[in-house]
């Protein structure tokens, strides 16, 4: 519908009386004219204002040369009505702003949704009215609005961020912005243009500026990375999957990480050759598709350092080769960020418009612009004279966008913009404490613009309609999130950020662009289809973290935080429940250990390392097999003495193997894991005293075996942690060897099954109460299991050489571990404690899956290496510009809480590869009777 005709439509409501209505919606984007579809098919009342003269949102505004979006348009559309999928077809893989402009009206014409609309119309003022219970707006058309539920629908990038160059009102030239480009066009051809920017709309713009300016010098702060669209028709691959099965296609779009539905890949960058690296790079390159390079390539390249400069430096290569002049080429390519953690963008020979005669690039680090005058553009080295500037400078994204629509005023004269005075708080990005009734699509705290948008739109308008729908029928008439809730959301969004690589880029994912703008990652990270289950367990658990109220003092708080597991823990133990294994201990023990010996054939052993040295030592009744993993810097280093998990009867010298690895390159030191014998053909004594003896013959022969002679150290994990434990006393106690240190991590110490954290998490996370009784029945009489070789609290704890005690949130052992740390510090004996927040028992173990243990790891390390008198600085490697110094800070204080993770071949990339070799092996019935295998004590 033409402007004109839209915007002589006028209300029916009279003027100063408010238009009563269930539900108001700002905007008529994407979200909008869905929001109005949707409240319309709940029958409830609604109305959308939108300050554009037509629908289309971003696309309404955003014309400038070149726009196209990003997702493939197969994928960015919506998907709740199967006919409009029939009814629309398009033209290109990657649409212009006109086609989906041309969409977006074919929408609001086929389901009449402008009726509901009232457009060129600003919200000025809303108000949330205690009395009546209601939202009351004040609109700049006049006509005020009273609604029951306030929705935002106004977009991510809908606030563009205005300049920040003193003199622009000088210059006498015309001024356009990319985000507001004039609706007629612009007539460039023979013009000196000037273009200050190179995000996504000036790297879409450029090239086809640079075809009708007589000059154009592009102004260029921070480079970014660009890859080419090559577009045109959808490709038929795709598109022959999509035909194959909608609905299918669909459905893993909505469960997937990005919106888009692309398997995720499970092999890591280190697992592949430079060939084999390169060969995925160029196939990923002449795909033309963002979501492919920068998803499909290896499973760590979005978590890891290394596995990120891979990328970079191939897109390097690119860039260079792509332009002609070298110095040109190093100015376009970007150093201060890894790829993919500021938004990429596609092109269309945007790096070889460089190479025209008529193209300027101007690095804005080397001569800042210093004015804008009357007549062009001044930096510190040189003068522009231009006819023309173009501000492709970006939006004050996400928060701005909702804060830049008006004031909004809550709960006792809350205001939105005091609230977020210190970066945005939200419950699920949908819903703010002390705001009732109010409701964003695609808010902060939301994946939203690092998803697909349309999917992720559909999911939150669905969900927000339906919980309106659900309160009136109940009869109640305010939601609320608590403020419980709220916070809880704040601690899962920051762990999930720990696990990317975004929060090490200054972009406006973290409101980086926008000057004096308090930074945070404001888009959630955890993935699309884990946030989707997130949501649908705050409605499966009765609107976890909502207070609701109605007539005559009815109400309902649920309170409590939906997520309190790590995010990558969360997604191992949805996995491991969906797989309905049989219980570990119903396999017997010769079942259970072929679980364990199948799965480790086929798990990464972990980066690399130096040496990898087999062998055998006498143990105190026959030979034990040992394993030694040795640094690549030259020796003789320190020696540690490592016991692996098991409940004292699975498991063997390598099946810990991933994080023996992971400390040897942390700690630059020696480690040598013993496969200790195992119950129940040896029961107890003898895992306790294998390990005390081959610690003894180890230190002996440590020179030989390529250690530094001296005292060893001695670390282990759940029943390993528990021999480490006993060998330190025994140690003390039969004369030697001498032992600096010990880590204990997730240590069994003690035989009862009355501690808190047996109860609170005996089911759920995999070492299950029920698994450790068996353990002890299997390992131990009743009548020994007061014994300190199997129950070391009940011993002497005095003596014993400096310890860090790990011990997980969800962890049934995790009581008696503290016990043990506290009974030490007690009796004189240096200890560290490490509370690992949001982890289960197996989380440290589980080097390939778990990657928010990394800064727990980092704490390990720390503390292994001053126990052997070592500088307390460790290799970080993956994590090289990660920021660890908060965790590590708390690692030498008496207890510290796991606050924050690292890298991770993730999300769900080693989850992943686990249902993968469950559905290609072992058939429909069980899953995987491997998988898990190492997540036992």
């Amino acid at each position: 519908m033409p402007d004109a005709m839209v915007a002589a439509r006028e209300s029916k409501a009279a003027s100063g009386t408010a238009q009563q209505v269930d539900v108001a919606v700002v905007g008529a984007g994407f979200a909008g004219l869905y929001l109005l579809h949707r409240l319309r098919k709940s029958g409830l009342t609604a109305i959308a204002l939108e300050e554009a003269g037509d629908v289309g949102g971003t696309w309404y505004w955003n014309r400038y040369p070149g726009a196209r979006c990003d997702i493939q348009t197969i994928d960015y559309s919506y998907t709740f009505d199967p006919e409009l999928e029939n009814a629309w077809t398009w033209s290109e893989k990657y649409a212009t702003q006109p086609e989906i402009l041309r969409y977006l009206g074919f929408v609001a014409d086929r389901y009449d949704l402008r009726r509901d609309i009232r457009f060129n119309t600003k919200v000025t003022e809303a108000k949330w009215d205690e009395a009546t219970e209601r939202w009351q707006l004040t609109t700049s058309s006049g006509t005020p609005v009273s609604c029951r539920h306030y929705i935002m629908a106004t977009g991510c990038l809908s606030a563009p961020k205005p300049p920040e160059i003193d003199g622009v009102k000088d210059f006498e030239g015309k001024v356009y912005f990319t985000g507001r480009w004039p609706h007629d066009g612009v007539d460039l051809a023979g013009k000196r243009v000037a273009v200050i920017g190179t995000g996504s709309s000036a790297i879409q713009s450029i090239p086809l500026i640079a075809e009708q300016a007589a000059h154009l010098t592009v102004f260029q702060r921070t480079p970014n990375f660009a890859l080419p669209a090559h577009n045109g028709p959808s490709p038929s691959d795709r598109m022959d999957i999509f035909q194959s099965d909608r609905a299918a296609y669909r459905e893993q779009a909505r469960q997937s990480m990005t919106g888009v539905p692309y398997p995720q890949q499970t092999v890591v960058s280190w697992q592949l050759s430079d060939a084999e690296r390169r060969e995925r790079f160029e196939r990923a390159w002449a795909a033309g598709d963002l979501v492919h390079i920068l998803t499909q390539l290896w499973a760590d390249q979005a978590v890891d350092i290394d596995g990120n400069k891979i990328v970079q430096d191939l897109i390097r290569e690119k860039i260079r080769a792509a332009v002609n002049d070298p110095e040109t080429a190093a100015a376009l390519t970007p150093h201060d960020h890894p790829f993919g953690a500021k938004r990429p963008c596609l092109d269309t020979n945007y790096y070889a418009t460089y190479n025209r005669p008529n193209v300027t690039l101007v690095n804005l680090r080397q001569e800042p612009i210093k004015a804008i005058t009357a007549s062009g553009i001044t930096t510190a080295k040189r003068s522009v004279d231009v006819d023309v500037i173009v501000f492709a400078t970006g939006f004050d994204a996400m928060t701005g966008a909702i804060r830049a629509v008006h004031p909004i005023t809550g709960r006792g004269g809350k205001s939105l913009t005091d609230v977020w005075a210190q970066g945005p708080q939200t419950y699920l990005g949908l819903t703010v404490e002390g705001f009732p009734n109010f409701f964003m699509i695609t808010g902060p705290g939301s994946p939203s613009v690092l998803s697909n948008m349309a999917v992720s739109i559909e999911q939150h308008v669905d969900w927000v309609v339906d919980r309106i729908a659900a309160l009136r029928d109940a009869g109640f008439t305010t939601i609320e999130p608590t403020e419980t809730a709220q916070a809880g959301w704040g601690r899962h969004m920051t762990d999930c950020s720990m696990v990317t690589l975004h929060r090490l880029a200054n972009t406006w994912y973290t409101g980086a662009n926008v000057p004096g703008k308090v930074q945070g990652l404001m888009p959630y990270t955890g993935g699309v289809g884990p946030y989707r289950s997130i949501c649908d367990e705050v409605t499966a658990r009765g609107m976890l973290g909502f207070k609701l109220t109605g007539p005559n003092g009815a109400a309902q708080c649920n309170d409590g935080e939906v997520v309190s597991l790590q995010p990558d823990v969360r997604l191992v133990l949805n996995l491991l429940a969906s797989l309905n294994l049989p219980p570990i201990e119903s396999m017997g023990a010769l079942g259970a250990r072929a679980f364990v010996n199948e799965f480790n054939k086929g798990r990464p052993a972990g980066r690399p390392i130096g040496d990898i040295v087999d062998g055998t030592l006498p143990g105190a009744d026959g030979p034990l097999p040992y394993r030694i993993y040795k640094p690549a810097t030259p020796g003789p280093h320190p020696v540690v003495v490592y016991f692996h998990g098991g409940g004292w009867l699975l498991g063997d010298e390598q099946s810990d193997e991933p994080l023996c690895r992971d400390l040897v390159r942390r700690t630059g030191m020696m480690f040598v894991s013993v496969g200790y014998r195992h119950a129940p053909e040896h029961r107890f004594p003898t895992a306790a005293e294998d390990g005390y003896a081959a610690t003894r013959w180890i230190a002996e022969h440590a020179t030989e075996l390529g250690g530094r002679p001296g005292p060893v150290l001695v670390a282990g994990w759940s029943a390993g942690g528990n021999i480490a434990a006993v060998t330190c006393q025994l140690a003390r106690d039969r004369g030697g060897p001498e032992i600096a240190g010990q880590l204990l991590v997730c240590p069994v110490t003690d035989c009862t099954f009355d501690r808190p954290s047996y109860n609170d998490n005996a089911t759920g996370y995999f070492l299950t109460r029920s698994l450790m009784y068996w353990f002890w029945d299997l390992y131990c009489s009743p009548a020994d299991r007061t014994d300190p070789r199997v129950s070391p609290l009940r011993g002497n704890v005095a003596g014993l050489p400096p310890a860090l005690v790990v011990t997980c949130e969800f962890d049934p052992l995790r009581d008696e571990g503290i016990a043990y740390a506290e009974a030490m510090a007690a009796a004189g004996v240096p200890v560290e404690q490490l509370r690992a927040r949001g982890h289960f028992h197996s989380s440290f173990a589980m080097v390939d899956v778990v990657i928010t243990g990394v800064a727990g790891r980092v704490q390990m390390a720390e503390a292994l290496r001053r126990f052997a008198g070592l500088p307390p600085e460790v290799s970080r490697g993956d994590e090289a510009s990660h920021d660890h110094s908060a965790p590590a800070t708390e690692s030498r204080r008496p207890r510290a809480d796991l606050r924050q993770g690292g890298r991770e071949p993730f999300p769900g990339c080693c989850v992943k590869r686990l249902a993968l070799r469950c559905s290609d092996r072992c058939g429909p019935r069980h899953a995987d009777p491997r998988v898990g295998a190492i997540f036992v004590a």
